[in-house]
């Protein structure tokens, strides 16, 4: 996210809240290295998930609802919808205050890395950016959301 933040798009900041959730939740070393380590700066599964659903309510309905606003087009949202889905059903079933390693050693989890890096991937490149770059920690996205547009 190292030309953030993106100013084309009117919600841009939520665009990269849901941006970062998704690259922490696509990057299973850097969930390893990072959540499983407890290395602080960067939250936890459930800081990602919030901030993937927090201002969008994407865990109450369609990211299509912000084409044109937070996602470039109806194929970014289809991708978006797909890991929030697959990433609440684990979350639903593990609870928000698990340990991390419950989320990482669910069965369904390398289904919903692959949703999250699906979507990652596809946002990242419409926003000319490398997705295999390591995740931002939260200070540096909070710097770059608070830059004026």
């Amino acid at each position: 996210m190292g030309a953030m933040p993106l100013n084309d798009m009117p919600w841009w900041r939520w665009r990269s809240n849901v941006r970062s959730a998704l690259h922490m939740l696509s990057d299973p070393v850097f969930q390893r290295e990072t959540w499983l380590a407890g290395r602080p700066g960067y939250g936890d599964v459930t800081d990602a998930v919030y901030r993937l659903v927090e201002d969008t309510w994407l865990d109450n309905w369609s990211a299509e609802k912000y084409v044109g606003t937070i996602f470039r087009d109806s194929q970014e949202a289809a991708l978006v919808d797909v890991a929030v889905l697959r990433v609440l059903r684990i979350m639903h079933q593990v609870g928000p205050d698990a340990p991390v390693a419950a989320y990482l050693e669910h069965h369904g989890w390398a289904e919903a890395v692959r949703a999250a890096r699906d979507a990652h991937v596809r946002m990242a490149t419409a926003d000319g950016e490398d997705p295999d770059v390591p995740p931002h920690s939260l200070e540096v996205l909070a710097i770059m959301t608070q830059a004026s547009v």
